[in-house]
């Protein structure tokens, strides 16, 4: 084996794993909704994570200060659409819809990143990813409405589902954001920066939340949920994603999407008793579809020389 199909390897057995911790985020979430509330959740996840991360990110710090004070708005943003919204959104839609609904509504990331890219940068989309984006937005619909044209029609739809797909709306800006601003900071730098600006907004969701009387008790129970979130779904998964993307690409590694809802299903079943439906297998098959043909791109003259680069 080579050395790029080393390369190649680990990076897909870490998009796999990336994808496994964002499924297992979803269920925990479900989980212990009676035991945390969701606001508290989002804020004790990402101190935890913050803490955790520091001691790594500290010696990078001081080179890395002024470029995070010329683009402080811009990380701001970029921390106010993902640690601050998209996981808050998430873990409140946890408190009415399934884990299942939402690892498959969070699969359809890929085909709003593509939107996204459309709208904000200028990217053309081909008839094939445009036929993939539909599809997947039908099987989303068919997920949220159960199945159901009356409910469709009637906007009888979970609150839960409609969260999440306003969550994965800002995962898509921000992806796009990030790519348009183009800061070049180490990902350890990068990521520490993004859980310090997202803490207050979290902090000020959680202070609301216990001005309107949502408290919980800490107890030992919590200790493996909060350890999970802080450290799986936030640290882990955001470096083997940067790490897939880095060696495989963006489109390549949005491929590994389509396993949260085989991930999302399996956790959910095994361990929340949850029912797995006939609508669950129709709208996750035309995401799948759709997916697929979103973000499935002939290989151009420029991606072959970057993989001709990455040739030893």
């Amino acid at each position: 084996m080579s050395d790029i199909q080393r390369q190649e390897a680990l990076a897909c057995g870490a998009l796999v794993f990336t994808t496994l911790f964002w499924a297992g985020n979803a269920v925990v979430a479900r989980g212990i909704v009676d035991t945390i509330p969701p606001m508290a959740l989002s804020f004790w996840r990402w101190l935890l994570a913050f803490f955790i991360l520091l001691p790594f990110a500290w010696p990078h710090l001081r080179a890395a200060m002024p470029t995070i004070r010329a683009h402080w708005r811009s990380l701001f943003v970029l921390a106010l659409l993902s640690a601050g919204l998209f996981n808050s959104l998430l873990y409140l839609s946890a408190h009415t819809t399934t884990a299942i609904n939402i690892s498959l509504v969070n699969s359809t990331m890929p085909v709003m990143i593509g939107l996204m890219a459309f709208l904000l940068l200028g990217e053309r989309l081909s008839r094939r990813q445009m036929s993939g984006i539909v599809l997947a937005l039908i099987g989303m619909l068919v997920i949220v409405s159960r199945g159901s044209l009356g409910i469709l029609l009637s906007v009888d739809i979970a609150l839960g589902d409609l969260l999440m797909i306003v969550a994965v709306a800002c995962w898509g800006l921000y992806s796009v954001l990030m790519k348009k601003r183009g800061i070049r900071l180490h990902p350890v730098v990068f990521l520490t920066a993004i859980i310090a600006m997202a803490l207050p907004v979290v902090l000020v969701f959680h202070l609301v939340e216990l001005a309107l009387g949502y408290r919980f008790s800490p107890g030992m129970e919590l200790a493996a949920p909060l350890l999970y979130v802080a450290i799986f779904p936030s640290l882990l998964s955001y470096m083997g994603w940067n790490y897939g993307v880095a060696v495989l690409g963006p489109s390549r590694s949005a491929m590994f999407i389509y396993l949260l809802p085989l991930f999302g299903a399996v956790l959910s079943i095994l361990f929340l008793g949850e029912g797995l439906y006939a609508y669950h297998a129709a709208g996750g098959l035309l995401i799948l579809v759709g997916l697929y043909l979103a973000t499935r791109v002939r290989q151009t003259p420029a991606m072959r020389m970057a993989r001709e680069r990455r040739k030893p």
